[in-house]
């Protein structure tokens, strides 16, 4: 299919029980409009992952729109999507940083592209069936808990010898403001301020912190108002790329989600369409790896915005990958959202790893995983613990944090035990 789309009725109205479907589109000026309201909904957790790792925004936006656009064109502009920053890269990306630098931690990145280009290049010939079957819910559920609640003391912050403090514990009142305020966003609003509360509620924290006078506004002052963004090369360093490796498996099951979460919403069988988006995502986070930027991956704040407008139109994806693309030519954007006081970031990232968490108990839910079973109970079980608490583990260069050793802890203790317990004839799953 190409890049022309058909004209959904009258272009203006979208009658009750119907869909803008991809290969649709309403006028343009509504199309435009919806193209805006993608960028804002993705906007906030995009920017949030550069801002907490410590990449430049700017350019992670530029990969970012560079990977939607990819995206659109190798699905064949058949599966509606935005490719934003992947939270499950912070993890890594801090622990890589501190020990390896940053440009290792891009590496790390673009290790994990190319990892999971491979993976989509296997599923589109071999078909989907397979990822199940290898990460089966009660599996990808922990993989994403843990990766959330590993980043707990990331949140509460630290601080040095000389009284320098980072999250929570750099500034607590700002932090419970942010904090408040995304919950009481929450509960007070419908629809898309709805879903933007993380959003609103850093720039409410942003406000009262600069009130407070805990904002330096001179990087800001000083940057241009047009120009490319910072781009940095990546290095390898092997005792780091353990740390992205289950971080493949997470983008695999978003990507999966996401999929099947379109096909529901549309009506339409999208599953062999799986490998060609696994592959896209893969592609732009290969990009982002090779600039600078961070992982990418598909956005279930985009999903909520075509479930609320009916619209699933790919046009309304263009607008939004060229409306992220020229905001990231503007440093002065950029160092802007680099300003971001810690006590701020504290709060949010309270809110937001225990989201990460909670997702993969969200996961269980929905497949109704059966824990009275001691296989799903074990599965989830001992990975948390390890996450939680980061256990490490050194094989000569290479050193495994808590996120690597739980994800494998998962696929190892599930399988084999399913393998004896079918053995044994004990397996009640």
């Amino acid at each position: 299919m190409g890049l022309g789309w058909k004209l959904h009725g009258d272009g203006a109205r979208i009658a009750p029980g119907e869909v803008v479907a991809p290969h649709e589109r309403l006028s343009w000026p509504r199309t435009v409009g919806i193209g805006l309201q993608h960028i804002v909904a993705m906007f906030g957790a995009t920017f949030l992952v550069p801002i907490l790792t410590g990449f430049d925004p700017a350019t992670t936006l530029f990969f970012s729109a560079i990977g939607t656009i990819g995206f659109l064109l190798i699905t064949g502009n058949k599966l509606p999507s935005y490719l934003g920053s992947s939270f499950a890269f912070i993890a890594p990306i801090l622990a890589a940083t501190a020990s390896a630098g940053q440009s290792a931690a891009i590496g790390g990145i673009l290790a994990t592209g190319l990892l999971l280009a491979l993976v989509g290049v296997v599923v589109h010939f071999a078909g989907p069936r397979w990822i199940q079957a290898a990460m089966p819910p009660v599996v990808t559920g922990v993989i994403v808990a843990l990766i959330g609640l590993n980043l707990a003391p990331v949140a509460w912050g630290s601080c040095d010898a000389d009284g320098n403090c980072t999250g929570f514990q750099a500034s607590p009142v700002t932090a419970v403001v942010t904090l408040a305020s995304i919950i009481l966003i929450q509960v007070l609003f419908r629809g898309i301020i709805g879903r933007l509360a993380i959003l609103l509620g850093v720039v409410i924290g942003y406000a009262f912190a600069s009130v407070r006078g805990e904002v330096d506004f001179s990087p800001v002052t000083k940057a241009d108002w047009f120009g490319l963004p910072h781009f940095t090369a990546p290095s390898f360093d092997p005792a780091v790329l353990g740390l992205f490796l289950p971080v493949v498996l997470v983008l695999i099951a978003e990507n999966v989600g996401h999929v099947k979460s379109v096909a529901a919403m549309t009506g339409r069988d999208y599953d062999k369409l799986t490998g060609r988006a696994l592959f896209a995502d893969g592609l732009a986070t290969t990009l982002a790896g090779l600039g600078g930027g961070s992982g990418t991956t598909t956005y279930a704040e985009n999903i909520g915005v075509m479930a609320a407008s009916r619209v699933y139109s790919t046009a309304a994806y263009w607008v939004a990958a060229f409306g992220a693309l020229v905001l990231s030519m503007s440093p002065k954007f950029g160092a802007l959202i680099n300003t971001v006081p810690q006590g701020v970031l504290g709060g949010v990232t309270t809110m937001l790893y225990g989201m990460i968490g909670i997702l993969g108990a969200r996961i269980w839910v929905q497949a109704k995983v059966d824990f009275s079973d001691s296989v799903n109970l074990t599965t989830a079980a001992v990975p948390l613990i390890i996450g939680i608490a980061n256990f490490t583990w050194a094989a000569g260069d290479l050193e495994f944090g808590g996120i690597a050793l739980g994800t494998a802890a998962a696929l190892v203790i599930y399988h084999v035990m399913r393998a004896i317990g079918r053995w044994r004839g004990t397996a009640t799953g």
